[in-house]
């Protein structure tokens, strides 16, 4: 195999749509999702090839049996240069949002994330190189194919990225479930930068130190804290709402 597998309906639509080379796609036999014959009529038109093959196959190969009965051989997964993005998004004109996540651990909450962050407008994702899950497939699926669509990031410390960042006018907000500060009495303007800690530890020290605000989610139920990818989600859509409309 020259690349690795991503799988799913939508992860390999919005591949097949975008840039990233693609080999092989892998059809279950007996498909019957009227989305797939559209998918093939893709990868036609891109000159890959196509293959038949049966459920068991397809789970074995993909290792999961959550790919829908389809599957698509690419290169891998390309990170953006974090410079790149910078420049990207001072020429495009207008204010920076960027998501930051310190040592998420679990690909499933890296894909909700990123997925959240494409529908919220986010200008990219920055995830650090070390101690912390890279865009795998399982994470690709989980994205619905957001990682096509928004660029990705990865820098080899997360501290010293917040604090360039700072130098270059951003406002870097945490998200705590401690913090005194609440999400909706804080106001945000400008460059942002949300930072979004792993699962259990939230953010690390160092990288607290570096954020100029500090917010939770208020909570009214039992439970003690929310899950790394639903606190991101709700606070991207709250700066959104009051950033972008």
């Amino acid at each position: 195999m020259k690349g690795e597998l991503i799988f799913g309906v939508n992860p390999v639509r919005e591949s097949l749509q975008g840039a990233r080379g693609a080999f092989n796609l892998y059809i279950q036999i007996n498909a019957t999702d009227h989305r797939v014959e559209k998918i093939i009529k893709l990868a036609e038109e891109r000159g890959v090839s196509v293959h038949r093959r049966d459920k068991g196959d397809l789970t074995r190969m993909c290792a999961s049996s959550h790919h829908q009965g389809i599957a698509l051989e690419v290169e891998p997964f390309m990170y953006a240069d974090f410079d790149d993005l910078l420049t990207t998004i001072n020429q495009s004109g207008s204010t920076g949002f960027i998501l930051v996540l310190d040592a998420l651990q679990d690909p499933h909450n890296l894909g909700a994330l990123i997925r959240s962050a494409a529908c919220a407008g986010v200008n990219g994702v920055i995830i650090p190189k070390d101690r912390a899950c890279g865009v795998t497939a399982a994470a690709e699926k989980t994205s619905a194919g957001a990682v096509e669509t928004v660029p990705v990031a990865m820098v080899t410390n997360i501290a010293q990225t917040l604090e360039t960042l700072k130098k270059l006018g951003y406002w870097v907000y945490g998200l705590d479930g401690s913090a005194k500060q609440s999400l909706y009495d804080t106001d945000f303007s400008g460059n942002i930068a949300l930072v979004v800690g792993g699962e259990g530890e939230g953010i690390r020290p160092l990288v607290r130190k570096q954020c100029d605000i500090v917010m939770s989610i208020p909570q009214y139920g039992g439970v003690s804290s929310l899950n790394a990818s639903v606190a991101g989600g709700i606070a991207l859509f709250e700066i959104a709402r009051k950033v972008r409309s």
